[in-house]
């Protein structure tokens, strides 16, 4: 309740504000809009001179004489044509003025607002919903900018009503002082409605959000919503939150529809109190007809000004609300910090990685990681093995600086991952998740994601990842495109083309999290290998017009494993087994198995049960040859 009060007594100072952030960002477009404003604004004012100018000296002589002279009425015409032409001129700079100013902003703040989206960690992330940000890139800076565009003609209109004023003066004062109790009303008018629209507003722009973060789950599961028969109840999910936005938009509009009349009628009913003081003060010898005249006119002139503003005032509450919701995205804290340190240019070879005494929380009362000490050394293969949220991906996020730890350090060839400057690691480490995403692009695009690549070398990566055969069978090769999220895809494709988008950046060190669960026994081992023996180019045969000329350079590199199946750890130099985000077992494969029972229960368990295993839905490694799992084994065994 006490943050409602402070949002409605503000919204007005606040919304000038959010404008005053616009003027300094595009002062000079904000001047020639406001000269073509107040051009416009004089103009018009000048409109009834030049009407009075030619009743005087043309219209009236006219009537005495008989005739118009020649001359005379050029000059009429003249000042009509010339006042109408510059008025024009005023609300063309305006008009564009105002829409540039208003389009600029816009790009400007969302460009903002993308740049610390990809700024902020990945925690942060984590706890705002898709739908939110979407809506604080878009509605919500389409929103805090909207009364950018008529802020000049409110301004430009604020110099017609002082012309009139004091036209006004000089004309009756007694009259222009009733006529001027307009203005109060207005005030009051508008405070009014800020104190019952801003909450409204608020709402809305918060609801927007929630039908986007609801719209957006729906369309990206819908294979889910199908599947189980659910799209009736995600329909009404999102329906009711459709009405709810609705019916705050209709109370909010409602509360508009008495202002806008109200404050168009507040001019009339001046006229009309003018006129009536008028009369009396005529009756009564005061004044002159035409000073009441005068005045009224005036009156109905200076209505267009308070419209204006009004419709300035108008858009503050949901401007305010708009600009607060993207600003709070683009002051949020969170952003890494970066060091001055920079990896060796000319390093060849796996990196060599420590990580010392890490500790980690999503919650400070539960610990995620405790201690976990570890290395890998240059050109090795380390495999992290544990229980479902043992720590491991968690473990890959922070080798990869996506978060921090609360505790401990991860060393990158002796340099704390927290010392580097931004891009540095990016250079020489790649992560390959489990959940590959693509991108609406092409093949190339997709491996190469815009980095200047040649082909032979993204065929390589290909190859690498045993992906070379099926995009080599693709309609257009290389320039396939993959449709959204790559749907055209089976899962195992996609991951292979995740893992040749790291391995075209040839890392020193490369972290797979689980990035083969997709894919069937026998083409893992065959990625694996080949991703540790340094092969020459001939040693693997190429598929389709790919070339055939050059490998993947990946042997070299150093690799973390994060695997469940037991033929894709025995590949492993060593293995790290991980329990509650301890470590409680290092060692080789055979090693823990003849020492540890625990790692022995968990690897058999997956060998096992590999139907039941978490993560994973391929078929046993045991299986016998030709045994069905899925396309990716059948495409496997051809090649």
């Amino acid at each position: 309740m006490g943050e409602d009060a402070k949002l409605r007594g503000t919204t007005t100072l606040d919304g000038f504000r959010v404008l005053w952030v616009g003027i300094k960002r595009e002062p000079t477009v904000f001047t020639v809009a406001t000269l073509g404003a107040v051009l416009f604004g004089v103009l018009t004012v000048a409109d009834a001179w030049v009407l009075g100018w030619a009743t005087e000296h043309v219209l009236i002589p006219a009537f005495d004489t008989g005739e118009i002279g020649t001359d005379m009425l050029l000059w009429v015409v003249a000042l009509f044509m010339a006042v109408a032409i510059l008025r024009a001129v005023g609300i063309v700079a305006r008009r564009l003025g105002g829409g540039i100013m208003y389009y600029r902003m816009q790009s400007h703040t969302r460009r903002g607002v993308t740049r610390q989206y990809l700024s902020l960690p990945m925690e942060w992330h984590q706890r705002h919903p898709t739908g939110q940000l979407l809506s604080n890139a878009y509605s919500d800076v389409e929103a805090a900018w909207a009364p950018i565009m008529p802020l000049p003609m409110a301004l430009g209109t604020i110099v017609m009503m002082v012309i009139a004023v004091v036209q006004m003066f000089v004309a009756d004062v007694v009259m222009a002082l009733v006529g001027l109790l307009v203005f109060p009303a207005v005030v009051v008018a508008n405070l009014l409605y800020q104190h019952y629209s801003s909450p409204l507003m608020t709402r809305a722009q918060g609801l927007r959000a929630e039908v986007s973060e609801i719209a957006h789950e729906s369309f990206d599961g819908a294979m889910v919503v199908k599947t189980l028969g659910r799209e009736v109840e995600e329909t009404d999910r999102f329906r009711a939150k459709a009405e709810e936005l609705r019916d705050t938009n209709i109370r909010a509009g409602r509360i508009r529809a008495v202002f806008d009349p109200t404050l168009a009628s507040l001019p009339s009913l001046g006229v009309l109190v003018v006129l009536a003081v008028g009369v009396s003060r005529v009756s009564s010898g005061a004044t002159d007809p035409g000073d009441v005249v005068t005045v009224a006119y005036l009156l109905t002139i200076v209505s267009f000004p308070i419209r204006a503003i009004g419709w300035l005032l108008g858009e503050f509450p949901r401007s305010v609300v708009g600009y607060r919701r993207a600003k709070a995205v683009l002051d949020a804290t969170g952003s890494m910090a970066f060091g001055s340190d920079e990896l060796p240019r000319d390093a060849t070879g796996g990196a060599l990685l420590e990580v010392e005494d890490l500790h980690y929380s999503y919650d400070a009362d539960a610990p995620l990681l405790r201690g976990v000490d570890f290395d890998v050394r240059p050109g090795r293969i380390v495999a992290l093995v544990g229980a479902t949220a043992s720590g491991k991906s968690t473990l890959t996020s922070l080798m990869t600086r996506l978060v921090d730890p609360d505790a401990g350090r991860i060393r990158l060839d002796g340099q704390d991952l927290r010392g580097l400057r931004k891009g540095e690691l990016p250079r020489d480490v790649a992560l390959v998740p489990q959940t590959a995403f693509m991108f609406d692009d092409t093949v190339r695009g997709n491996v190469t994601l815009g980095a200047d690549v040649p082909d032979a070398e993204v065929w390589a990566a290909l190859r690498t990842a045993q992906a070379d055969g099926f995009v080599a069978a693709l309609p257009e090769g290389l320039d396939t495109r993959l449709g959204e999220r790559g749907t055209s895809l089976s899962g195992g494709q996609r991951q292979r083309l995740s893992l040749a988008r790291a391995l075209v950046r040839r890392p020193r060190l490369l972290i797979l999290d689980d990035a083969t669960s997709a894919v069937d026994p026998e083409v893992e081992a065959r990625i694996l290998a080949s991703l540790r023996d340094d092969r020459s180019p001939g040693d693997h045969e190429g598929s389709g017009d790919g070339p055939a000329d050059g490998s993947a350079d990946a042997a070299a590199a150093s690799l973390v494993v994060v695997a469940y199946r037991k033929a894709t750890i025995s590949l492993a130099d060593e293995v790290v087994h991980l329990d509650e985000g301890r470590i409680v077992g290092r060692g080789t494969h055979a090693e823990l198995l003849a020492t540890s029972p625990a790692y022995a229960h968990l690897v058999n368990a997956y060998e096992a049960a590999p139907e039941t295993a978490p993560e994973t839905a391929e078929t046993s490694p045991g299986a016998a040859p030709g045994a069905a799992a899925g396309p990716d084994h059948a495409e496997g065994s051809t090649r």
